[in-house]
């Protein structure tokens, strides 16, 4: 038996060895492209940041003044405050939204649910581009909907790309672009509850809004803090909509409206590219750190 043991030792560790090295060539190709389009620019951005080019004395080494720079920026922190604002606002709103929906179909008493679920979810088909040129159209005071309204009924409906308005007017195309992709995280989490929870709850007498309350919401928790999750990211690169608006909002929106649009200012029309580097690294960091707070604070809610 002992001899058995010793003669089958070396071929079980011979093939875990090759079980390893099977596995790295399934692995492999994925970490290659993982290295090449998202390791690779995180790390070149990093060493642009650790740089300076001055129209005289060329590109030199000045280790974190950037950062500093960026820390103590006046215009990165306005529009900082600004998404912060927009993420404030328009994401409790369009997750409610989501979910309200979500619960909806999931009811059962929705007349033509499939039809209804395909259409909420259809505006996150349409590109984020195409999505803002239509409804910055439609926001015109002088050219689109509200003007034609303005001239139809003799009203002064007020300017949505107006400074006082423009902020809210973008939260509503992100509403209407994303309400329906969280629609169908909730409705997703909705379908997988345990039919035998409901025939509990109902032979207890419970009604359907104690049954959203007590049995649906808390099956939630998990797709909720995952929405979340996105919605911050999403709200801190806040970019396209802000970048069409520009060209139809004149002087409302500012080469540093939002941190992501700032920095692609800093780079395409300031050829600063390496202060540009440093504001991307900056916000990325200020997003995760946001955004891993707030699973944290999810996780332990949830248990």
């Amino acid at each position: 038996m002992a001899e058995a043991q010793a003669v089958a030792t070396p071929q079980v560790r011979r093939s875990a060895g090759r079980r390893s090295w099977r596995g790295w060539q399934f692995v492999g190709p994925f970490m290659a492209v993982f290295t090449l389009v998202f390791l690779a620019p995180i790390g070149y951005s990093i060493y642009l940041s650790l740089f300076q080019t001055k129209l005289i004395g060329g590109t030199s080494f000045v280790g974190v003044d950037n950062y500093r720079t960026a820390l103590s920026d006046p215009q990165f922190w306005s529009s900082f405050g600004r998404v912060a604002l927009f993420l404030a606002v328009q994401v409790p709103i369009m997750l409610c939204i989501a979910l309200l929906v979500a619960l909806a179909i999931d009811s059962g008493r929705l007349y033509g649910k499939a039809f209804f679920r395909v259409s909420v979810f259809l505006p996150y088909a349409v590109p984020a581009v195409v999505a803002t040129l239509m409804w910055g159209f439609m926001y015109g005071s002088q050219f689109g909907l509200i003007g034609d309204i303005n001239d139809a009924f003799g009203l002064s409906l007020p300017d949505p790309l107006s400074a006082r308005l423009l902020l809210a007017s973008i939260g509503n195309i992100v509403t209407w672009e994303f309400a329906g992709y969280n629609m169908l995280i909730f409705y997703s989490a909705l379908k997988v509850i345990p039919t035998s929870l409901y025939e509990a709850a109902e032979i207890d007498g419970a009604g359907q809004l104690r049954i959203v309350w007590a049995i649906k919401i808390p099956a939630l928790r998990g797709a909720l803090l995952i929405a979340t999750i996105f919605s911050i990211i999403g709200s801190f690169q806040l970019f396209t909509e802000p970048a069409i608006l520009k060209h139809l909002a004149l002087n409302v929106i500012t080469t540093y409206y939002t941190p992501n649009y700032y920095a692609y200012q800093l780079s395409f029309s300031g050829q600063q590219q390496n202060y540009s580097a440093t504001v991307a690294i900056v916000m990325g960091v200020i997003t995760m750190v946001i955004a891993y707070l707030v699973q944290v604070r999810g996780a332990r809610k949830a248990v």
